[in-house]
């Protein structure tokens, strides 16, 4: 087998061809990738244009990792940054004259007594003038003040427990969330180009363009709270994050450099680490771009196309095993900057290079241990004749798009409950929505107004009617409320309809309320619905394929009904989000609720039609109770039975005895 795997030209394409269409499938098409991330880019933008309220003060929260880079691998962790802007540090004292003392704390790097890649942050000339007070943090050495990255570590731990449980690891505190893995790295940003990474300027004379490298520069880079372990100063150290500018870095590979990278990350999971014990696995996912960036800036392919794509996974597999026999990985920024010094050395290099070299000399055979591309490469040794499509817009058709780009998922709190904050808000919506943006930015920027129109109305009724208000100013709150509801609906999909319908019910305008669950319910019940993803395909391409997304949105789009737990958009519905609340995560403390569209229409039905038609009424119970004691996925997946259950027996108990 393996001679065949090595064989000649003509079978390495055709494998690489057969890869290609596999890494498609599992990673996703150019286009997916370029939704996730544009879609990020933009909920990027409003946090500049709106400071984010979230239940960690004013930070600045962003995606990183594997997520903002495009990949969306089961399993995987979610990697966030967060970070004050009235921190920020420096690489020189000249710069400090760029920031207000009043507005901005500085830190001045230093990097003169740390191994490279690492640097102390020591208090500037500057006071730090902040609403939380550091002085716990900072460290006195050589009559000069330094911020602690353990002190650091500890201090945060203490800010978030409040929040959620979480334990340290590496620079992050990690937690969970209904089984997913959250890191955020709470760090400092600089709005400068690190002195010490000023050769990777030099290098880029082919790749990235020029374009890319300024974008990068202007970014300037992070300091995460992670000493070296070799270092004089461990417990004071920070360690320079390129984070932002690998995320640049990794946009700028072409769609099968993305895939080549994806494959090395499959690899690495799926077959070096399946080799090692959970507390042996001395390679990383970060060794793997590593490895990836430096192929792709040297040149090691000319051209990268799926024709040739295992040729370039084996080059970089080749480079990692080059990089683990000398037990060298320089950092792609800041080459000095040896990422393998304190880790894989002695025995355990020389373990690990064993293990490495046994999978080199069984060639590309050794990538049918990898689970996830293993049929790819059988199907073609199988059938050596086999055709294999390499054209993108038919590896996925139009649905999955749509799917892509009507279920990306938001990377932070973006809607404010803080009335203060609405119109800076909707303002800074506007203002995004002047900008030069792609399509799939126009739409999600849709569904981002959407659903802050959303929050912000079921706010304002929230505190209009739980508080002591003139008659006028409870008419003017529900009148405005409903505005922004209608307002929504028009830019969003057919679920949110129910919005409004919520509104009729609370504002007791049932046969209003009536109507609209009636237009809904008969939206819901076209066969070409999309669901979370569920479609018939032949029956939506021919109603909707071809059409703009807003008209796919608005025609045959829905989604679950998602309710934050803090206000009360219905009296009927509170024990419901309480009961979420206690009895949810338990490392989590849950703010957001989703039901099911279906399990809300008819429970929705059943509340307006007691008011009007008690035999309607009765007949949206029972069809609430199938649903609820027998619905299976799309319509109503197990993870949130218990709630639907809670929502039934609030039912049974207003129905009483019949």
């Amino acid at each position: 087998m393996e001679n065949i795997l090595t064989g000649i030209s003509q079978d390495m394409q055709h494998m690489s061809e057969s890869a290609f269409h596999g890494l498609c499938l599992i990673a996703g098409t150019s286009q997916q990738v370029a939704i996730r991330r544009e879609t990020a880019d933009v909920e990027e933008l409003l946090t500049i244009k709106t400071k984010p309220i979230n239940r960690l003060y004013d930070m600045n929260i962003i995606l990183s990792g594997s997520r903002r880079e495009g990949f969306r691998f089961k399993g995987s962790d979610v990697d966030i940054m967060v970070w004050r802007n009235e921190l920020r540090v420096i690489t020189d004292v000249a710069q400090s004259k760029y920031y207000d003392p009043s507005k901005a704390g500085v830190l001045l790097s230093d990097i003169s007594k740390s191994p490279p890649g690492f640097t102390l942050l020591q208090l500037g000339i500057q006071p730090i003038s902040i609403d939380i007070d550091l002085r716990p943090v900072f460290v006195k050495m050589n009559d000069s003040l330094y911020v602690s990255s353990n002190g650091f570590k500890s201090f945060i731990s203490l800010f978030v427990k409040p929040f959620f449980h979480v334990i340290n690891h590496g620079p992050c505190t990690a937690s969970f969330k209904y089984g997913i893995g959250i890191d955020r790295a709470f760090c400092f940003v600089c709005d400068f180009w690190p002195p010490s990474a000023s050769s990777w300027i030099e290098r880029c004379q082919s790749w990235p363009n020029s374009e890319v490298v300024n974008d990068v520069i202007r970014g300037g880079c992070h300091f995460v709270a992670i000493g070296h372990p070799l270092g004089q100063h461990e417990d004071i150290e920070w360690r320079i994050s390129f984070s932002k500018a690998e995320q640049k870095c990794v946009n700028a590979m072409n769609h099968c450099q993305f895939l080549t990278y994806g494959l090395l990350k499959l690899f690495l999971k799926e077959v070096i680490n399946q080799q090692c014990e959970e507390n042996e696995e001395l390679l990383c996912s970060y060794h793997i771009k590593t490895a990836i960036l430096w192929a792709v800036q040297q040149n090691t392919l000319t051209h990268w196309c799926p024709q040739n794509l295992l040729v370039g996974f084996w080059a970089c597999f080749k480079l990692l095993l080059k990089w683990v026999y000398n037990g060298i990985c320089p950092n792609f920024f800041i080459p000095q900057n040896n990422m393998f010094l304190s880790k894989i050395y002695g025995s355990a290099q020389e373990k690990l290079f064993l293990e490495l070299h046994k999978l080199y000399e069984k060639g590309l055979s050794c990538l049918l241990q990898c689970q996830s591309i293993r049929s790819c490469i059988i199907d073609v040794l199988s059938n050596p004749r086999l055709s294999i499509c390499t054209d993108e817009s038919v590896i996925r058709w139009e649905g999955y798009i749509d799917e892509e780009l009507f279920y990306a998922s938001f990377i932070s709190e973006m809607c404010p409950k803080v009335e203060s904050r609405f119109v800076e808000t909707l303002n800074a919506l506007e203002q995004l929505i002047g900008l030069s943006l792609t399509q799939h930015q126009v739409v999600h920027l849709q569904k981002l107004t959407v659903a802050c129109l959303q929050t912000i109305s079921a706010t304002i009724l929230h505190k209009k009617c739980n508080a002591q208000f003139l008659n006028k100013q409870i008419y003017i709150a529900t009148k405005l409320s409903g505005q922004m509801l209608k307002l929504a609906a028009k830019f969003g999909c057919v679920s949110d309809m129910l919005y409004i319908a919520m509104f009729y019910y609370k504002t007791c305008k049932f046969t209003k309320a009536v109507n609209v669950l009636k237009m809904t319910k008969a939206s819901l019940a076209r066969p070409y619905l999309m669901y979370n993803g569920h479609v018939d395909s032949v029956r939506y391409l021919e109603a909707v394929g071809g059409k703009s997304w807003s008209i796919k949105r608005k025609q045959a789009v829905a989604c679950d009904i998602t309710l934050d737990c803090t206000i009360t958009y219905i009296d009927e519905l509170k024990p419901v989000q309480q009961f979420a609340q206690q009895y949810g995560d338990p490392d989590y403390e849950l703010e957001k609720l989703e039901i099911s569209v279906f399990v809300m229409l008819h429970f929705l039905e059943f509340l307006c039609y007691k008011h009007s038609d008690i035999t309607l009424s009765q007949d949206a119970l029972k069809k609430l109770q199938f649903l609820v004691r027998y619905g299976k996925e799309p319509y109503v997946c197990d993870i949130n039975r218990d709630i639907y259950l809670q929502i039934l027996g609030i039912c049974h108990l207003m129905a009483g005895p019949h």
